[in-house]
C-alpha cells in the first residue's frame, strides 16, 4: 500500500470512528458529551443517527451539539412510513436542519426522500422559531411565518392549492410581526407580538378555536382572547398561557385535554379549571401539562396509559398535582410516554415503553404506577426535552 493510501485508509477510519463514539457510547458519557440526543422508534430514520434501527438508550444525532440547537421539534407519528416521523432543528445561527420522514416533503428540502442523519434545509436562514405538526412545519423569519410540507388540510396557511405537498418553505399569508407558533395536527397556531392568537388548517374537534365548522386556508384570528404571553399546541388541542397567569383551552377533549371538567370539543377557548399562577404550558400529544409559580406540576388529559404520572390510568378532565414531580424544566409527549428535563440536567419519563420510548434501556413500563424512569443521569447537561408529535420518539438537548 502506498503511503498516500494509508493516509487516506486511516483519515477515513478516524472519521468514521468520531462518528461512531458518540452513538456507541452516548449513554456511558451523559456527562461529558455534548451530544444532542434520541431515542425509542426509527423506522424512518427520525432519530437522526444515519440508521433506521430503534434505540434503546440515547444516542447521539450526528453532528449537532446541544450548544447550537436554539429549538428542536418532532414531528409526524408512529413507526409506519405513513406516520411521517420526522424532526426538525433551528440552530442558533438561524439555519434550520431536518430528519426523518419526507413523505410530505416535510423536510424542506425540495424533495419526499427520506434521510436518516441531518442536513441543512437550503436557502432557509434568519430564523428564530420553529415548530414541527404531523405532516408540516411552520417557521418565524423576521417576524413572518413561513410553512412547508403537507397542505391537505390548507395548514400552511398559503391560500393556495391544497393538493399537492410543499417541499421549500413559503409564506403564510397575512401575519406579521409573529413571535411564536406551534404545528398541530393538520393545523397551525401563531402568537403575535401584541397578544392575540390566530389559527388555520383543519377544523375538526374545535381546534382552531374560532367556531369554525370549515377548514380555513388563511389565519384567523381566535375572537375574545387577548394578552396572550405563551402557546403550546398538542395534537388537536391548544393551550395559550394568558398575561394574568391563567390557562385557556380550546379543541379536542375527549380525554379531557382542555381541562374544563367536561369531554366535550372546545371549539372556542375555555378556562381550564383550577389553577392559577400559572408559569409555563406543555401540551402533549393528547394531554397537558402546567408548572406553577411554586415549582409544583399539574396534569390533566389522556392517562390511559398513565403518561399523566398520578399513579392511575384514567383520564382527567381537571389538573391533577403531581406531589413527587420537582424542578421541571420542561416537558413533552407523545402517542402514551411523557418526558421531562429536570434542573439538575437528568430527564426522566413515565408511561408506555413497549418500544423504549422512555429510553432507559429496557421496554418495560415504570414500576409502580407513578414512578419514572431514567434516560439520562443529573449532569448530562440537558435543558430541553421534545417527541415525535404522536409518535415514539424521545429528544434531549
Amino acid at each position: 500500500m502506498h503511503h498516500s493510501q494509508r493516509i487516506t485508509l486511516l483519515a477515513a477510519l478516524t472519521a468514521a470512528t468520531a462518528l461512531a463514539v458518540p452513538s456507541l457510547f452516548a449513554h456511558a458519557t451523559a456527562g461529558t458529551d455534548p451530544w444532542v440526543r434520541a431515542w425509542g422508534e426509527n423506522a424512518q430514520g427520525q432519530l437522526g443517527n444515519g440508521s433506521v434501527l430503534a434505540q434503546q438508550t440515547p444516542a447521539a444525532v450526528t453532528g449537532i451539539t446541544r450548544d447550537d440547537v436554539r429549538e428542536l421539534s418532532g414531528g409526524g407519528g408512529g413507526a409506519a412510513a405513513a406516520a411521517n416521523p420526522f424532526a426538525v432543528a433551528l440552530l442558533k445561527d438561524g439555519t434550520v436542519k431536518s430528519w426523518g420522514s419526507n413523505t410530505t416533503g416535510q423536510l424542506g428540502n425540495g424533495t419526499t426522500t427520506a434521510q436518516s442523519f441531518p442536513a441543512t434545509v437550503a436557502g432557509l436562514s434568519g430564523v428564530s422559531e420553529i415548530s414541527a405538526g404531523l405532516n408540516h412545519v411552520l417557521a418565524v423569519k423576521g417576524g413572518r411565518v413561513l410553512a412547508w410540507g403537507s397542505n391537505a388540510s390548507k395548514q400552511l396557511g398559503t391560500g393556495q392549492d391544497t393538493t399537492n405537498p410543499y417541499r421549500t418553505p413559503i409564506p403564510v399569508q397575512s401575519l406579521d410581526q409573529v413571535k411564536d407558533v406551534g404545528a398541530g395536527c393538520d393545523f397551525s397556531v401563531a402568537l403575535q407580538q401584541d397578544g392575540t392568537v390566530w389559527t388555520w388548517g383543519a377544523f375538526a374537534n374545535g381546534r382552531l378555536g374560532t367556531g369554525s365548522t370549515a377548514n380555513r386556508e388563511t389565519p384567523q384570528k381566535v375572537a375574545d382572547l387577548e394578552n396572550v404571553e405563551a402557546i403550546s399546541v398538542g395534537c388537536d388541542h391548544v393551550l395559550a398561557l394568558t398575561a394574568d397567569n391563567t390557562i385557556k383551552a380550546w379543541g379536542k377533549n375527549t380525554e379531557g385535554q382542555v381541562g374544563n371538567d367536561s369531554v366535550v370539543d372546545a371549539p372556542k377557548p375555555v378556562d381550564v379549571a383550577y389553577l392559577d399562577a400559572v408559569a409555563r404550558i406543555f401540551a402533549t400529544s393528547a394531554s397537558s401539562f402546567a408548572v406553577l409559580d411554586d415549582g409544583s406540576v399539574a396534569g390533566w388529559g389522556k392517562n390511559t396509559d398513565r403518561q399523566l404520572g398520578d399513579g392511575t390510568n384514567a383520564n382527567r378532565t381537571t389538573p391533577v398535582v403531581l406531589d413527587h414531580l420537582r424542578g421541571v424544566q420542561d416537558i413533552a409527549g407523545g402517542a402514551d410516554f411523557t418526558l421531562a428535563a429536570l434542573d439538575d440536567g437528568s430527564v426522566i419519563g413515565w408511561g408506555a415503553n413497549a418500544v423504549a420510548q422512555l429510553g432507559d434501556g429496557s421496554t418495560t413500563a415504570p414500576t409502580p404506577p407513578n414512578a419514572t424512569t431514567v434516560a439520562l443521569p443529573p449532569g448530562s447537561g440537558i435543558t430541553h426535552v421534545t417527541t415525535t408529535k404522536s409518535g415514539k420518539s424521545g429528544f434531549a438537548y
